[in-house]
Parts: structure tokens; sequence; C-alpha cells
């Protein structure tokens, strides 16, 4: 006789387990704590076995009866449900140590040693909020580009182009790591570029042209900004390093009888200590500082807490209160010197690309810019100092053959660099 639901909440338990028969096999087991399971008895390869079809009543007695309805389709093709069913979970196991989040936190844990502390709290936290919703528990081997579209469409659908590329590129990286270590065959996110929205321009940091430099300089000459954040933007304009690698500048860091400024590794965007040459106005500029921040760690420290730099927005706000709001940014210091040495045709682009930190994929090439490129780097950055000097004082400008230093090494370095 088949079971029916109400039998089932009234059934009570006793001193011994019992069975309550539904009909092919199937029936309830009633325990002593007064849980129900759901088992199925059927015989394969000539042996009596039991199969577990949930709990009730989790399980209701409609989808114990479809999961028996189930197990018996198996057994009519020759399979046992029983064996079938350990594969799945099986295979459920290793599908979720092999899902996009866990492989894409893998993948961050082995490089993230190799990047900058704020990179790789990025690039994780972008496929956090981006990626893991929709595609995180999924295994990576099953993610098609229709998945990948979908999501980034997603993402572009609230206009945020750049985090869209950004999570696409992300998601490339992370399939191509699994296929490398044979968790995937393929990458679905390297074939949907066609399907993608194009994107607008990027709007790269603004900077001042080379006419607009000199009354640009004069401003912050005469602006009466509190010192330190006055030194902090002359020293962003000499040595147009990064604004948080300026930021975080603390006096054991310099050299001022080399005229050297050695960033560390974990502050610099490539993960490598960078030596940024110093001019005698960029000296200058930090003895300035002693007396104000000398007595403590950092070159910046806050007006408030001594223990942190400067805002990010410090020098930006002096920008902008001089009238230069969305046409100038610490940022784009970098942009005007480089714009400006790579105008006069005469510096090589290696070494101007050398003190902007820019990584260089080829490695000899690359160990000439931190060693032998040094002496022509402190020749440039003086050069510069003084250009910027000349520039504010409306005076002639220096030539470079007056700066130029002649180092056989570097005459090598050009001919490897060459030939590379």
């Amino acid at each position: 006789m088949k079971l029916k639901d109400t039998a089932i909440r009234k059934a009570k338990p006793e001193a011994k387990s019992y069975k309550m028969a539904d009909g092919n096999g199937m029936y309830l087991e009633v325990m002593p704590n007064g849980s129900k399971y759901w088992r199925l008895k059927y015989r394969f390869a000539g042996k009596e076995k039991r199969l577990a079809l949930g709990v009730y009543p989790d399980i209701s007695l409609a989808d114990a009866r479809d999961r028996r309805d189930e197990a018996r389709k198996k057994l009519a093709n020759g399979i046992d449900p029983g064996t079938a069913k350990k594969t799945e979970k099986r295979q459920a196991k290793v599908a979720a140590a092999n899902s996009f989040e866990k492989i894409a936190r893998e993948l961050h844990k082995l490089k993230s040693p190799t990047w900058s502390e704020g990179h790789a709290d990025d690039w994780i936290k972008t496929l956090e909020r981006e990626i893991f919703p929709s595609l995180g528990d999924r295994p990576i081997a099953e993610i098609e580009p229709p998945d990948v579209l979908d999501t980034i469409r997603a993402i572009e659908g609230r206009g945020a182009f750049e985090i869209a590329a950004r999570a696409l590129q992300r998601m490339r990286a992370v399939c191509a790591y699994a296929i490398a270590t044979g968790r995937a065959r393929h990458n679905p996110a390297t074939d949907i570029k066609g399907a993608l929205a194009p994107q607008p321009k990027v709007k790269h940091f603004a900077a001042l042209s080379e006419k607009e430099l000199p009354d640009f300089l004069r401003a912050v000459a005469a602006y009466p900004a509190y010192p330190l954040t006055k030194i902090a933007t002359r020293l962003l304009m000499l040595t147009f390093v990064r604004t948080g690698e300026m930021r975080g500048a603390r006096w054991d860091e310099f050299d001022m009888k080399a005229a050297i400024w050695t960033i560390p590794a974990e502050r610099m965007k490539a993960r490598e200590p960078h030596l940024v040459p110093l001019s005698m106005q960029a000296i200058a500029a930090i003895e300035e500082l002693r007396p104000l921040t000398g007595h403590g760690e950092l070159l910046f420290s806050g007006r408030t807490d001594h223990s942190k730099p400067i805002s990010e927005n410090t020098v930006l706000k002096v920008i902008e209160r001089l009238g230069y709001k969305g046409r100038m940014t610490g940022h784009g210091f970098r942009s005007i010197a480089s714009t400006y040495l790579n105008g006069t045709g005469m510096i090589r682009p290696d070494i101007i690309e050398a003190q902007l930190a820019h990584s260089d994929g080829n490695a000899t090439r690359a160990a000439y810019n931190r060693a032998d490129y040094m002496k022509y780097r402190k020749a440039m950055m003086q050069y510069w100092a003084d250009t910027l000097d000349a520039m504010e004082a409306s005076k002639k400008q220096p030539k470079w053959s007056d700066y130029e230093p002649h180092v056989e090494s570097y005459r090598a370095a050009q001919v490897i660099s060459m030939r590379a």
C-alpha cells in the first residue's frame, strides 16, 4: 500500500527503527530519534543494495518517488544507481575544488608577491565584486563564452567600461592558469571580444602643454600654501615619480651624499626597487623639509597623525586652487616630463622610461637601465630641474649637449639595446 503524506507526518519514533513501505522498493525508515530517511532497496548483479534518497521533510514524498524512478531507470539501463551517486559526489567535489573562484584565489596567492600591494588588492577585489557573484562557484571547465559575455555585458551596462576591461583581462588570466595546470581545456574569455561594445576613448591623466608650464610654475611658486604641501608639489615636478611613491617617502630611503632616493619594491607598481637620481634642486627641497618632519619617519607626514602620509589629494587640491582643475593632476608631471624629454630628440627613450620606472621586457637592457644608465639619468634629472627653473624665470632654457655625459658603458648598452 502506497504511503500518504499525512501518515508520514504522524509517524512516531519507537524504541527501534522501523520501515514504512511505498512500493517498488522504496520505503521510509523512521529512526528512534525521530529522523525519517527515504531508502530504496534494489538488486544489482545479484546483490541486494540500499540507496539513500534523502531525509524527510527536506525531501517530500513526491521528490522521493522522483528519485526512486530515476534510480530505477538507471537499473533498467544496466547502471548501478548507488555507484552512479558516488561518482556524481566525487565529480561534484572535484568541480568545487576547481571552481573559478578557487582557481582565481590560487593564482592571486601565487602572483601577489611579485605585485605591488595596491595592484594585488585591486586585482582580487575586482573579481570579488564583479565576477565571483555570478561565476565564482562554477567549475571553471564548464564556463562557456556566453557565460563570460553575460557577466561582462552586465558591467558594461553600468557604463563601467574600464572595469569591464580589467575584469575580462583577469578572467583570461585565471582561465589561462587553469589550462596550464590541467584543470581546463579552453579559455572562454578569449573568444568574446567581437561581441563586446566598443569602449569609449580612455581619458588620460590631465597634463599641461609646454607653453602652459611656465605660468603654472610661477603660480605654484607664488601660492601661499603650507610649506610641506608646496614641497610635495615641487618634488613631484622634479622627480616625476608617482603620487603614491612620493607620499610614502621615508627619510631612511634618501642617500643625500650620493644624491639617490631608493623607493622600496613594496611601494612600486612593478614590485621592484626604483632608484631616483636627485638634482640639486630636489636635494634643496628635501632639506627644507628636515625642520618640519625630520624628527619622524615620513617626509610628508599628515598634520594630525604623523604616522600617516598626507592625503593622495593634497597636491591635486593645490592644482585645483591655482585654477587648473581638470587640466592638470599630480600624475600629469610624469606626462609633462616624458613629453618634453622625448621631444628633445637627443635623449634615448630607454633612459626616460627607466626614470619613469616603466618595466622593460628585455632583461639585458633592463640591467643597463638600473646600473650603467645611472650617470645619464643623473644628468637628465639635473637638466630637467634646470629647465623648470629657466621656464619659471622666463630665461633661455639649457641645452642637453651641456649635460650629456660620455660614458662608454652607455654606448655599449646602445648596441645591446639595438641588437635585442
